[in-house]
Formats: structure tokens, C-alpha cells, sequence
């Protein structure tokens, strides 16, 4: 397949070199605005083809699909002309910059017969599918709530909050082990360093199993932390991102509790076992998501992460921003329950 790449900035590099280690992706086509990228790029990869001007990159008549890594607010559009054209399409997260776009490129995909994948890379990460596989077998037992954090300093944003930029991920993972979507969303934060673009937030969410979550996102912390906590009935698990190694731990610790048998006082007893690291597979989960979505062009198949994926997070996105700028008001989310 014949594969083009647009935006080569933080993270459209990466996606190159994994199209081009892909036996799959037999040509490939790069664009960028700005030619000091692609001369870098054209070093390493000479048999590609350079473009500046995007429109001329898709005018190929052999190009089968286009990945998109621009920033957020040109996606719908860049992605709306793939469309146009009859190629299949890769967006990084957030999918796009408002649900009513998503749901005009999800339209526009169905009715050419084009596959549209989002880049929830971390779906497609050891740590998080063997969590999904975890909670799927009961092990943890009924999951009471799901705590996250990740802060760092930097890299502060000119043209979308830490909300936009880092809780995508927190959210599609969140959604993937809970396989729902949240019914109500609070938001509260501040932007302390660029006016109207909030660097710190807290997100809090409410689920119709009964679960919550909360997560912390920020750009002004000392050091990096991307840990997850997920509390249940039976164990609890930690996924720490910044682990080398051990970055699942289960804790077979929790409190039971016994209704008292008369008018005397209820019980509790608290039970501390042994902590568990399971085996983790091996590989970069950008391949693994990057061979996902030429296997699905190939295969004609739905990608993994799909465009209602992407869609689904870019409304608690909103909701979220909505929240935020009302005081932390409740924010409720009209969806299907499932993401299955």
C-alpha cells in the first residue's frame, strides 16, 4: 500500500518510521509545511516521496490511505479532503476539535466505504490490554473507581488545554477497561502560566455501573508521573507508565464488610495478600497500531480504535471543557452505554 504522512512535527516522524519498517506499506508519501522537516526526514528515508503542498500529496493516484499529525484544529479538514478523495484515514488524538466534525468524517468514511482509525495509542500498549484482560476475567471483582495521574512540566500548548492534550489518553483507557462511557463529567482547573488556556485540571466522572474516576492532568508538576490505580472488590491494580519494569502490580488487599447480626456494632476486616507483577508481551505499541490499521485497509475490517472511538472521547472532552468554564458544573453525556 501506498501510505502518506501528513505533519512532521513531535509525532508524525514516528509514525513514518513505522511505516516504513511495515512490509505492508510498500511507498510512501510525506508532507510538512515547513521543508527543514522534510530535509531531515528526506535523509533518512530517501525513496519517499516530499511534499509541501498537501493537495498535490493526494492527487497520487496510487495512494491508498493518509495518516494525519498535524495539530488538532486542522484535522477535520485535512481529513474531510482524504475523504474527498476515497482514501482511508489515520487521525491522531483528539480526533478532531468538535463532536459535530467527527460526526461528519464518521458520515463522509461510511458512505466512500473507508476505514477512519484514531490514534489511541495506548490501547494498543502491554500494560493496558493485559489490565482490560484482567478486569474482563473478574479478577479484580467489581471495579468501585479508577484514580489517574499525569503531570509534567511541560510541554505547554499555544492552541488547546492539558485537557485536549493529555486526557485523551486517560479517557480511552478508562473507557476501554470499564467498557462503558461516562453518564456525567465535572471539571475544575486553571491556567496559571498562559491566559485562557488552562495548564491544570481535575477531572471527575460518574459511570451507570456504579464506578467513578477521577483524573489529574497538568502541565506545572516537578517531575513526570503517569500512574493509574484501579480500586475493586476483590484486588486492586496499579499500571505506573514510568516503570521499567513491574508496571502492573496487582494487590490482593481490600476491606470486607459484615452486617451485624444483632444491635451490636458492624464489622470490618481488612485483608493484606500477596502483590502480583504479570507477564507483559514485548513490542512498541505505535507498531502494533500502526499494522493495525493497514491490517484493517487490507482485510476490510474496522480498525481497533475506530472513528466512534475518537468520537466518544472528543464528547467527554467537551464535556469536560464545558464543566471547566462553568464552575465545575455537572456536565452530562448523552451516548450509547457500550464501546465494545
Amino acid at each position: 500500500m501506498h501510505i502518506g504522512v501528513v505533519g512532521c512535527g513531535y509525532w508524525g516522524p514516528n509514525l513514518v518510521r513505522n511505516l516504513s519498517e511495515n512490509r505492508l506499506c510498500t511507498r510512501l508519501s510525506i508532507c510538512d509545511l515547513e521543508t527543514h522537516k522534510l530535509e531531515r526526514l528526506r535523509l533518512r528515508y530517501p525513496a519517499a516521496s516530499f511534499f509541501t503542498d498537501y493537495a498535490e500529496m493526494l492527487a497520487q493516484p496510487d495512494l491508498s490511505a493518509v495518516m494525519i499529525a498535524t495539530p488538532p484544529a486542522v484535522h477535520h479538514p485535512l481529513a474531510k479532503q482524504a475523504l474527498a478523495r476515497g482514501l482511508h484515514l489515520f487521525v491522531e488524538k483528539p480526533f478532531v476539535a468538535a463532536s459535530e466534525q467527527g460526526e461528519e468524517l464518521i458520515r463522509l468514511a461510511a458512505e466512500q466505504g473507508r476505514s477512519i482509525a484514531v490514534g489511541h495509542t495506548f490501547l494498543f500498549s502491554p500494560p493496558v490490554v493485559k489490565t482490560r484482560e484482567i478486569v474482563d476475567r473478574g479478577e479484580l471483582g467489581k471495579v468501585y473507581y479508577i484514580s489517574s495521574t499525569r503531570v509534567n512540566l511541560g510541554l505547554h500548548q499555544k492552541d488547546i488545554s492539558v485537557v485536549w492534550d493529555l486526557a485523551p489518553h486517560d479517557l480511552s483507557m478508562i473507557m476501554y477497561w470499564l467498557g462503558e462511557v461516562p453518564v456525567e463529567v465535572l471539571a475544575t482547573g486553571k491556567d496559571f502560566v498562559q491566559p485562557g488556556i488552562p495548564d491544570v485540571a481535575f477531572i471527575f466522572l460518574r459511570f451507570a455501573s456504579g464506578a467513578i474516576a477521577h483524573i489529574q492532568v497538568s502541565w506545572l508538576a516537578p517531575s513526570k508521573l503517569r500512574r493509574t490505580t484501579i480500586v475493586g472488590s476483590a484486588k486492586m491494580l496499579v499500571y505506573d507508565d514510568t516503570e521499567n519494569l513491574e508496571q502492573v502490580k496487582i494487590y490482593d488487599k481490600g476491606v470486607n464488610y459484615k452486617d451485624p447480626d444483632s444491635f451490636g456494632e458492624y464489622q470490618l476486616s481488612y485483608r493484606t495478600g500477596d502483590i502480583v507483577s504479570p507477564r507483559l508481551e514485548n513490542y512498541e505499541p505505535l507498531a502494533a497500531e500502526v499494522n493495525d490499521f493497514l491490517t484493517a485497509i487490507r482485510d476490510g475490517r474496522r480498525p481497533r480504535t475506530d472513528g466512534l472511538d475518537g468520537l466518544r472521547v472528543v464528547r467527554v472532552l467537551e464535556a469536560a471543557e464545558r464543566s471547566l468554564s462553568n464552575s465545575g458544573h455537572a456536565e452530562v453525556i448523552d451516548d450509547e452505554p457500550g464501546v465494545r
